[in-house]
């Protein structure tokens, strides 16, 4: 039984691998599901069987590198002794990501678009958590406002992933990124005592 396990979570691994790569490569709806299952020797079988079909695919890879985005972004917040400061450079690392080229088709061009709203997505439910968690310390040592935290961590979440998903539909996106930030961190800023 654990064969057979570690060999589907390899199968799983190797089409979302493949995936990742021709996604970011064609786009999602360029992407040949016949190129990019036999590209790791497997058939269009393998891909159903795991992962029901092309979108179902494109949701795995939209999870792991969303999650990735994550995790880096919680890092950035981390480097900062301040929770405050930690909480904005997490922000502004999300955003930073949309000029990254898969990031900015995969996640933040073709995952919507085939995905649908973002704020519904699995590994952006766990930034909401994240978030919540981080705003309940601050509002327990003072920090913040009266306000409702929920409602607070959904806004400062969805500032960030939108200004990420501005840059990443801009035709300038480094000249967006810069303002993006800049609002984020304004907006954010009003929460403060």
């Amino acid at each position: 039984m654990n064969k057979r396990l570690e060999k589907m979570a390899e199968t799983k691994a190797k089409l979302i691998t493949a995936a990742r790569a021709a996604f970011a490569k064609k786009g999602f709806t360029a992407a040949s599901m016949d190129d990019l299952t036999s590209s790791v020797g497997m058939t269009r079988g393998a891909l159903y069987h795991n992962f029901g079909d092309k979108v179902g695919l494109l949701a795995a890879v939209v999870d792991q590198i969303d999650s990735e985005m994550a995790i880096k972004a919680h890092a950035e917040g981390e480097k900062h002794k301040d929770a405050w400061e930690g909480l904005l450079a997490e922000g502004a690392a999300y955003i930073e990501m949309a000029i990254v080229p898969e990031v900015q088709r995969i996640v933040l061009l073709d995952g919507p678009a085939f995905l649908g709203d973002p704020s519904q997505w699995p590994s952006q439910s766990g930034c909401l958590q994240s978030t919540i968690k981080t705003l309940e310390t601050m509002f327990d040592r003072g920090i913040l406002k009266e306000v409702d935290i929920e409602a607070a961590a959904r806004l400062i979440n969805g500032a960030a992933l939108n200004a990420a998903l501005w840059v990443a539909a801009s035709d300038t996106p480094d000249e967006v990124l810069p303002k993006a930030i800049d609002a984020f961190r304004v907006l954010s800023t009003g929460l403060l005592k």
